[in-house]
Order: structure tokens, then C-alpha cells, then sequence
């Protein structure tokens, strides 16, 4: 007979496993390339979401000393992770990430022709990319000069729609560039993105690296399916399914919630007690984005106030026990940030209000800045 889990029980143990139940309290550096690593990734699109990320998971962790793992000790990596977008990496674990995600199914480019790239052509700019930041630091336009020069006039033509503007056809494969080890990103120039080479040994081969990224991430969000594995890395679900039914007993069925679901092979142990407690969780965070079922941690109204159009991340959000009851926002001006929460069906008093307070002390102590706290409405609407 298959293992029965409840919801209450994946949930307690995703939230110990990411020290969101107790926070780490070792080694900055390290202990963020560890707390990294355990959630698969700190979504960096904005920079200041993950660093919110990472330091609520660690006991006195700032956003200096992200800052510093990042560019001084370089425990950890900033590049394009899943779904294409900027992600905080540990840096030892470059080789498994670049594997998987190289080996991702490629479906049709979305670009039409005459500014999407042939095969040819790609594996010219992947090249060049490699090469021009090995060693290097350079802004894109750096970098277009330095692609262009080892490959061709046609990577630099002003093809691709993008903002207000056109860019340069080789960046229609950025991501993939990435995602082989070519490129990730250096420290800003003043107000200019940087680019160089991780310094970092070859990527493992692609199914040794997908294996261990599947076994990841039923550690991390187990039980799971492979539709949701699917959601998470922005993959077709039919190959997800592949994939799964691939590692054989390398994973173990159980039933989740009443349904079909997957965890690594022999890690069947959960709390025995459910997981109590509220915490706020940035634009973004890790947490929200990849724990289904997504009708579970968003319930009722919290589907409606804090996901947009289903998707989550696009508001910070308020988390109480086992969901989302509210959402919130930062506003920093100068050393003083104000942080808005609006609760969603319940009122925040006695020991949930004090919890409360302690929580926008801890960002207010990330940010370095003075926290205050306003009970009310959040008017900002969904990050884009």
C-alpha cells in the first residue's frame, strides 16, 4: 500500500527543509549557497526580492552579506536558472544546473525568421559568448561588439523587439547561452549589467544532471507530480511524464492530498506535528512558486488577492501556518521602510500580531533600515 500524505504534513516538512520553521544561523556565505541550494534557487529578477529570500531563511543575514557571497566569496552565482529568468545559484552546483537545464526539450522559437537564429548560427554565438567573457566583465553592448567581431554582422543587426527598442539578433539566445555555462552575470558597472564566464568545470551530462535535478526537487516540494515538476522549469508535461516514469526506482509513488504523487526513493518521513507560525515571503520567493497544489497554499479568497491570473510571485505574501492569508509591500525611504500587510479573512491579534512584528523587525534588519509596521490595504499592485 502507497503512503498516504496530507497536505499539512508535505507542507510542515517543504518549510523545515527551506528553514522556514528555524531559521540557519551558520556561516554567511556558506549557509546562503546552502539555503540556496535547498530551494532551488533564489529568484533574481530583482535583486532585492531574492536577497529578502535568502536572509528571512538565515537567523542575522543582511543584504550585504548576499552582496558579499555573491561577489566576494562567489558561493554564489547570479545567471538564468528555471523558466528562463535570473536566479541566485550556488556556484558549486553550477555543473548539475547547467546540465539540466542545457538538456531541457527546445520547442520552436518564438521569434520570426529573419531574427531567430538557425542551429548554425546558434552554436557560433554560444561559442563567441564564451570565449569574449572568459576572464572578462562586459556590458551587453561590449559583448555585442565581441560577438559580432567572432561571428558576423548578421548577430549584431537590430532585429529583436524589445522594450521601447530593438536589440541585436545573438540575444534572442541569451538564456541558452546560460544555460551552457557561457555567460552569467558580473557586479553592475555603475548603472550597466555586466557579463562574464562562471568560473566553473563543464556541465554534467544532461540525463545524470536531470535525474538529480528530479530527486531535488521532490526533496525540496515532494510530494509531486510531474506536471507540477513541469510548471516549475516552464517544460512540456509530457516530457515531465517521460522523465518521471525514467528514474524508476530512483523515485517512490505515494498518495498526496487523495491523489497520484512522487518523492524520492525512501524519503517518506514528515513531521509529525503540523507546522505553525507566520512569515512573510518576498516578491517572487521560491516557496510560493513551486508548492502545489497551487488550491491548497492559495485558498479561496488568497487565489484572487495574491496570485495573478493564476500566477504566483507577483505579490509578496503573508503566510499563516499552512497558506497564504495576506499579502504586503515594502516601501523604503531613506534608513526608514515602511512595510504594509493586508490580511486576508482573519485579524491579526495577540501572539499573530507580535509574530507579525518580529517579522518586519527581520526585514527591516535585511534591508538596514528601521521597519515599521502599517496593518491595512496593500493599493501596489502585482509586480509585472
Amino acid at each position: 500500500m502507497n503512503l498516504s500524505v496530507t497536505w499539512t504534513a508535505a507542507h510542515s516538512r517543504r518549510l523545515e527543509r527551506q528553514s522556514l520553521t528555524a531559521p540557519a544561523k551558520g556561516s554567511a556565505p556558506a549557509d546562503l549557497a546552502l539555503t540556496a541550494g535547498a530551494m532551488l534557487g533564489a529568484h533574481a529578477q530583482v535583486l532585492s526580492a531574492a536577497e529578502l529570500s535568502l536572509c528571512l531563511r538565515h537567523e542575522s543575514a543582511d543584504r550585504a552579506d548576499v552582496r558579499a557571497a555573491l561577489w566576494d566569496a562567489e558561493a554564489l552565482t547570479k545567471t538564468y536558472g528555471p523558466r528562463g529568468t535570473v536566479h541566485l545559484l550556488p556556484s558549486a552546483e553550477l555543473p548539475l544546473w547547467t546540465g539540466a537545464l542545457s538538456a531541457l526539450p527546445t520547442g520552436p522559437s518564438p521569434h520570426p525568421e529573419g531574427v531567430r537564429l538557425d542551429a548554425e548560427q546558434t552554436e557560433q554565438v554560444v561559442a563567441a559568448v564564451a570565449d569574449a567573457l572568459d576572464g572578462a566583465f562586459l556590458t551587453v553592448d561590449e559583448l555585442t561588439e565581441a560577438v559580432v567581431e567572432r561571428t558576423g554582422p548578421w548577430a549584431g543587426e537590430l532585429k529583436m523587439p524589445a522594450f521601447q527598442g530593438m536589440w541585436p539578433r545573438w540575444r534572442t539566445v541569451t538564456h541558452l547561452a546560460a544555460h551552457r555555462g557561457a555567460l552569467c552575470f558580473g557586479p553592475n558597472r555603475g548603472r550597466k549589467v555586466t557579463y562574464t564566464r562562471p568560473p566553473v568545470a563543464a556541465p554534467l551530462p544532461g540525463d545524470e544532471a536531470l535525474a538529480e535535478l528530479v530527486r531535488r526537487y521532490l526533496r525540496a516540494y515532494g510530494p509531486a507530480t510531474p506536471q507540477s515538476f513541469a510548471k516549475w522549469l516552464a517544460a512540456p508535461p509530457g516530457w515531465a511524464v517521460r522523465l518521471f516514469a525514467a528514474q524508476g526506482e530512483r523515485i517512490e509513488r505515494v498518495v498526496f492530498d487523495g491523489a497520484e504523487a512522487w518523492v524520492a526513493a525512501g524519503d517518506t518521513e514528515f513531521p509529525p506535528e503540523p507546522a505553525r507560525g507566520l512569515r512573510l515571503l518576498p516578491y517572487f520567493d521560491a516557496f510560493g512558486i513551486a508548492s502545489h497544489p497551487r488550491e491548497r497554499l492559495f485558498p479561496g479568497r488568497a487565489r484572487e488577492r495574491a496570485l495573478a491570473g493564476g500566477q504566483a510571485g507577483n505579490y509578496p505574501v503573508l503566510l499563516v501556518d499552512d497558506a497564504v492569508a495576506g499579502v504586503w509591500h515594502l516601501r523604503r525611504s531613506g534608513r526608514r521602510a515602511v512595510v504594509t500587510v493586508e490580511s486576508i479573512g482573519r485579524r491579526l491579534t495577540g501572539s499573530r500580531l507580535r509574530d507579525l512584528e518580529a517579522q518586519v523587525r527581520r526585514v527591516g534588519e535585511v534591508v538596514e533600515a528601521r521597519a515599521e509596521l502599517v496593518v491595512g490595504e496593500v493599493t501596489v499592485g502585482a509586480h509585472a
